[in-house]
């Protein structure tokens, strides 16, 4: 079985084919150029010069959040469109569980960090062994006072992986919680990733058509709203 996998919902980009759970090709960058100029492209390219084709797939992966919502919106319309082109299914993934997947190896605890700005990450927490996960934490978009309060129970090595390592790693080291970064070539959010989560969650395939983000949280632009109906 083979599936595309898709992660735009940070800096990086990337793509990746994984068959029968395993990467057999991937792209990846984070140049800073919008993924709407990017993604599509960098699959083409993949694609084309792995000799694979959509038609080939058995269905179509993206990390459907949580995330920067331009970014998750360019994904999910970037699947939608091979998948529906293709008539082939979609696996929505969480953004933070595919963060954990290439480190499900080591032993220890698995700390999932995006920048959410105002102070807050989006983040989840897992237990890794043995190549596998056990999922501590649901995904949330927590503060981080909140989240330090939290993690300060768990017991075994901390792990922080993904676009807030540093935001979150500077601010647990600082109230006394021992925690390590990622190593930097799995420290960022990838397809490789996504595709491992898919794999195992095949199950939730849904149609192109049904395929939706997860923002977690209102947008500014929405929360703006909001505050000015409360005064008027």
């Amino acid at each position: 079985m083979k599936l595309l996998a898709l992660e735009s919902s940070a800096k990086a980009a990337s793509c990746a084919v994984l068959e029968d759970g395993e990467a057999i090709t991937s792209a990846w960058q984070a140049t800073g150029l919008t993924h709407s100029r990017t993604l599509l492209p960098m699959v083409e390219d993949m694609l084309r010069n792995s000799g694979l084709a959509v038609r080939e797939m058995d269905a179509l992966a993206v990390a459907a959040g949580p995330g920067s919502f331009t970014g998750l919106r360019i994904g999910i319309a970037t699947v939608k469109g091979l998948a529906w082109a293709a008539d082939k299914p979609c696996v929505p993934v969480s953004t933070l569980e595919a963060m954990a997947w290439p480190l499900a190896h080591m032993e220890g605890i698995v700390v999932c960090a995006m920048d959410a700005r105002r102070q807050q990450i989006y983040n989840a927490v897992f237990r890794a062994g043995g190549g596998s996960l056990v999922r501590l934490r649901e995904d949330r978009a927590v503060s981080l006072e909140d989240a330090a309060r939290d993690l300060a129970e768990l017991e075994g090595p901390l792990v922080v992986v993904g676009d807030g390592v540093g935001l979150c790693l500077d601010f647990l080291t600082g109230r006394g919680i021992a925690c390590a970064s990622a190593p930097g070539h799995l420290r960022l959010q990838s397809a490789v990733g996504v595709g491992m989560a898919a794999w195992r969650s095949m199950d939730r395939a849904v149609s192109a058509q049904e395929l939706a983000p997860v923002y977690l949280r209102l947008s500014q632009a929405e929360r703006e709203r909001l505050e000015r109906e409360q005064h008027v």
